[in-house]
């Protein structure tokens, strides 16, 4: 997190990126909004550092043990904080999962990954704050109480989302999130909202973010080499043989440094593929590759990612679409959300999912009105649970099938 604010600060110099992060905190969040587009490369920088920082704190503070599921939450958490959490937006949900958990007598340490990962509609705070037409303490307190309201119920809905794709979709959150989402928007167009397109992508070339999720990637495996020599490269073959499906912690499966190495390896295989066909690193690309780093501790390899990705890219180029495009290069980043499928049924699986993931995401994130910003793992969801379906009642029929 340090790093981020070195970052930011040699991007645009002090004042510019600290100044734009102030603006960021009252400023749409709704997908696609692109911080580095909104409002400048430093800024963006700061925020995922904040943002960053607000989900360590609570880990610390709630004195929950590192693990996958607690690695993946803090990268995810920095990673839409390039487009689209804030720390204005994210506080008043992360209170409401609190406060739901205290209710039914829980700690809050036992909701902590929720509350975390719910924080994904933090552009539902912005907007009933910045785009409702409310003004003044009045948009701020109304955007809270949503908050807070929407915090309170993510609970319930994640726990009956699990059992909807029975742990085949790594982003469970972002199914719950997507549920969630659809009713707020069907209220909100209600009362008269329409909800505008929007569409900031930053394309402007920059060495720094060309090296920063390499980096970073190299960071990882060096630290995981140092810390577990030998030991750490059996473990990531190791690693590589389980099916990803939830819960995969592979902290506690196989080692940290396993987990550590095979997290580089990712950001280093996504970077690449950004690079080969030519893609803009920008805020929510180095979003998406910060995310599936953070899940090669929590169910993502590369052995179980591949054939997800290209089914995207099939189904991709058969539509005649561009790989560069923002939903394409995004989708064949976020749809590794799927990779259990492939682990634990094969290729063929593998990428029929992804080629049915990218016709979908293409239409949830206008269903939700961008309020969601796990728009891949709500579509990643819904494939999941028709497959698995799919395969359920044909292996109950076939006992030969596996």
């Amino acid at each position: 997190m340090f790093s981020f604010i070195v970052t930011g600060i040699a991007a645009d110099g002090a004042g510019k990126a600290f100044s734009g992060f102030l603006d960021l905190q009252l400023s749409p969040a709704r997908l696609i909004s692109d911080f580095m587009s909104a409002s400048s490369v430093g800024a963006s920088f700061i925020n995922a550092a904040a943002v960053g920082a607000i989900g360590l704190i609570l880990i610390l503070w709630s004195k929950v043990q590192l693990s996958g599921a607690a690695f993946a939450a803090v990268f995810t958490m920095m990673g839409f904080a390039l487009f689209g959490k804030t720390p204005v937006n994210i506080i008043p949900i992360i209170i409401g999962v609190y406060i739901s958990g205290r209710l039914v007598g829980r700690s809050f340490s036992e909701y902590i990954i929720i509350a975390l990962f719910g924080t994904a509609l933090g552009p539902l705070v912005s907007l009933i704050t910045c785009e409702l037409g409310l003004s003044g303490l009045s948009a701020i307190a109304v955007g809270t109480a949503a908050g807070i309201a929407t915090g309170f119920l993510l609970p319930a809905i994640a726990v009956s989302m699990l059992h909807f794709h029975q742990g085949y979709n790594l982003y469970n959150l972002g199914l719950s999130c997507g549920f969630f989402a659809l009713f707020a928007a069907a209220l909100i167009r209600a009362g008269g909202h329409t909800f505008d397109t929007l569409m900031l992508w930053h394309t402007e070339e920059s060495l720094i973010l060309t090296l920063l999720v390499p980096v970073l990637s190299l960071v990882l495996i060096l630290t995981g080499l140092l810390s577990g020599g030998m030991k750490s490269l059996k473990d990531l073959l190791a690693i590589q043989k389980h099916s990803g499906r939830l819960p995969s912690d592979f902290m506690d499966m196989e080692s940290m440094e396993g987990a550590l190495l095979n997290s580089g390896l990712i950001g280093l295989a996504g970077s690449l593929y950004i690079l080969l066909i030519g893609g803009d690193l920008n805020g929510p690309t180095i979003g998406g590759l910060l995310t599936i780093m953070g899940f090669g501790a929590f169910g993502t390899h590369l052995k179980n990612s591949w054939p997800v990705v290209l089914g995207v890219i099939i189904a991709t180029l058969l539509f005649g679409k561009s790989l560069t495009a923002p939903g394409a290069i995004l989708a064949a980043i976020f749809c590794t959300t799927l990779a259990p499928l492939a682990g634990a049924f094969g290729i063929l699986t593998g990428l029929t999912a992804g080629f049915i993931h990218l016709i979908l995401v293409h239409q949830t994130g206008a269903w939700q009105g961008g309020m969601n910003l796990y728009n891949n793992g709500f579509a990643g969801g819904l494939t999941a649970a028709l497959i698995v379906s799919v395969i359920a009642w044909y292996r109950s029929r076939n006992s030969d099938f596996k």
